[in-house]
C-alpha cells in the first residue's frame, strides 16, 4: 500500500479520489436506469420479465415468479445446516439489539385540556432488495429485514435475482425465511426496484425500498425516491483504520483487506501517527494479498483506494477520520474508548483488537448497514427508525383554547391567511 505523509494536499486529493465512486458519479448509467423504470411502470409484469430475461436469462413468468414454499424448503435442504445454525445465532443478536431502538407513542396532557402526543405507527409495507449473481449475501438479508420485523412492518416483500434455471441462492432462502419475510419474487437490478415502487400485476406496491445493489440498483432507488421511501444511496464498501505505534501491524493489515476484497471500487484507509507501523502495516498488506483468494480484486481496491496516511500525531489523525467519514472505523489505540469520545462522523465504531469489522457484518447485533462516501455526517445505520412513522397529536379544550386564540388569529393575519384567522375566531362568535 502506499505511504503519504498526511498534509492538506494529502487529505484534500483523497477526498476528491474518494468522492469518484459515489454514485452520483455515474450519471452516464442513468438514461438507460430511466428507461428501465418507465418501461415496468407502463408495462407492470410484461417490462420485468422481459428485462429479466435480458440481463438474467432466466424466463420468468406469472406462475414462477414468486418463490414457493417448496422452493423455500429446497434452499433449507441445500444450506449447510451448519451455516443455518450460525444464521439462527446472528438472527438473534441482530433482533435483541434493534429490540432496544424501539420507539412507542407517547401523550402528554395538562389540567386545563391540553392533550399533546406522538403516535408511532410501522410503515405497512417494505420491500427489500438483496443482491444476486455469484455471491450470495445471507448477512444482508437478515440486517435488513429484521429491523423491519422488530418495527412491526406489516409486510415485508422480497426480491432478488435467480439463475438462468429460474432457482434463487439457496441460503438466501432460508436466511428470508428466518428472517420472517412475507413473499420472495425473482427479480433484480433497476426493473426489481421499479416493481416494488409501482407495483406489477404480480409484485406488490410498498412503502419504501431498502437494501444494496450494484449502480443500476442504486440509481434506481434514487429515481423512484418520491414515489416511495429509501433508506439510502449507497456506496462501495470502506474501511478506516487509526493506530497509534502499539497496534498489531497484522490485526490492522488484516482488516484492511477484509473490506478491500469487496470490490475494486472499495476503499481501505490507515491512519497514524507511527511511521514504524506504516512500515509493518504495508509489509503484512502484502503478505496476506498473496494468499488471499481475492487477490485481483484485492490489487486493484487498493491501488486505486487504498492509503496509509502519517500524521504528526493522534490529533491530527481523529481530525482526518472526522473528514473521511467512514463508513466503518476501527480504533487501534492504546486507549480506545477515549479515541472514539472525540470521533463524530463514522457509520459503525469497532473499539479495540478484537472487534474487528466482520464481526459488525455478520454477528454481533448492529446493524451493517451504513453510511457510504461520507454521508456519515448526516446519515445513520439502518434501524427501526427507518421502519416507522410518526404523526402529531393535538387535542385541545375550549377552556385551553380561549385564552391564546387571539394571539393565532394575530399570527395568521399576519401572514395575510385570512381563513386561518376565521378557523379560530369562529369557534368564539358570540351567539
Amino acid at each position: 500500500m502506499r505511504i503519504l505523509k498526511l498534509t492538506e494536499d494529502t487529505k484534500k486529493n483523497l477526498l476528491e479520489n474518494l468522492l469518484q465512486r459515489s454514485p452520483n458519479s455515474y450519471k452516464q448509467y442513468e438514461e438507460q436506469v430511466n428507461e428501465i423504470i418507465e418501461q415496468v411502470r407502463q408495462n407492470g409484469d410484461q417490462g420485468l420479465f422481459t428485462y429479466t430475461e435480458q440481463f438474467d436469462g432466466a424466463k420468468v413468468t406469472q406462475e414462477t415468479v414468486k418463490v414457493t414454499r417448496e422452493e423455500i424448503e429446497e434452499g433449507y435442504r441445500l444450506t449447510d445446516p451448519a451455516l443455518i445454525d450460525v444464521m439462527k445465532k446472528s438472527l438473534e443478536n441482530i433482533k435483541a439489539y434493534h429490540e432496544k431502538q424501539k420507539q412507542y407513542s407517547w401523550f402528554d396532557s395538562r389540567p386545563d385540556g391540553v392533550m399533546l402526543g406522538q403516535k408511532v405507527t410501522a410503515l405497512a409495507r417494505v420491500g427489500v432488495y438483496v443482491p444476486g449473481g455469484k455471491a450470495a449475501y445471507p448477512s444482508s438479508v437478515l440486517m435488513n429485514v429484521l429491523p423491519a420485523k422488530v418495527a412491526g412492518v406489516e409486510r415485508i416483500v422480497m426480491t432478488t435475482p435467480c439463475g438462468k434455471d429460474g432457482k434463487v441462492n439457496p441460503a438466501t432462502l432460508a436466511a428470508a425465511d428466518l428472517a420472517g419475510v412475507d413473499e420472495i419474487y425473482k427479480a433484480g437490478g433497476a426493473q426489481a426496484v421499479a416493481a416494488l415502487a409501482f407495483g406489477t400485476e404480480s409484485i406488490p406496491k410498498v412503502d419504501k425500498i431498502v437494501g444494496p445493489g450494484n449502480i443500476y440498483v442504486a440509481l434506481a432507488k434514487k429515481a423512484v425516491f418520491g414515489h416511495v421511501s429509501i433508506d439510502s444511496i449507497a456506496g462501495p464498501s470502506e474501511i478506516l483504520v487509526l493506530a497509534d505505534e502499539k497496534a498489531n501491524p497484522r490485526y490492522a493489515a488484516a482488516d484492511l483487506l477484509s473490506q478491500a476484497e469487496h470490490d475494486e471500487l472499495a476503499s481501505a484507509i490507515l491512519i497514524t501517527d507511527s511511521e514504524k507501523l506504516a512500515e509493518q502495516v504495508s509489509l503484512e498488506v502484502e503478505r496476506f494479498t498473496a494468499e488471499l483468494s481475492r487477490k485481483e480484486i484485492i490489487e486493484k481496491s487498493l491501488e486505486n483506494y487504498g492509503y496509509i496516511l502519517v500524521a504528526k500525531d493522534m490529533e491530527e489523525a481523529v481530525e482526518t477520520a472526522n473528514e473521511i467519514a467512514s463508513e466503518h472505523l476501527e480504533i487501534l489505540t492504546e486507549r480506545p474508548f477515549e479515541t472514539m469520545m472525540k470521533i463524530r462522523n463514522a457509520g459503525a465504531i469497532f473499539l479495540g483488537e478484537y472487534a474487528s469489522e466482520p464481526l459488525g457484518d455478520y454477528f454481533a447485533g448492529p446493524n451493517h448497514v451504513l453510511p457510504t462516501n461520507g454521508t456519515a455526517k448526516f446519515f445513520s445505520p439502518l434501524s427501526v427508525d427507518d421502519f416507522i412513522k410518526k404523526s402529531s397529536i393535538i387535542s385541545y379544550s375550549r377552556e385551553a383554547l380561549e385564552p391564546i386564540y387571539q394571539d393565532i388569529v394575530q399570527f395568521a393575519a399576519s401572514e395575510q391567511l385570512t381563513a386561518h384567522a376565521n378557523s379560530i375566531k369562529v369557534r368564539f362568535e358570540e351567539k
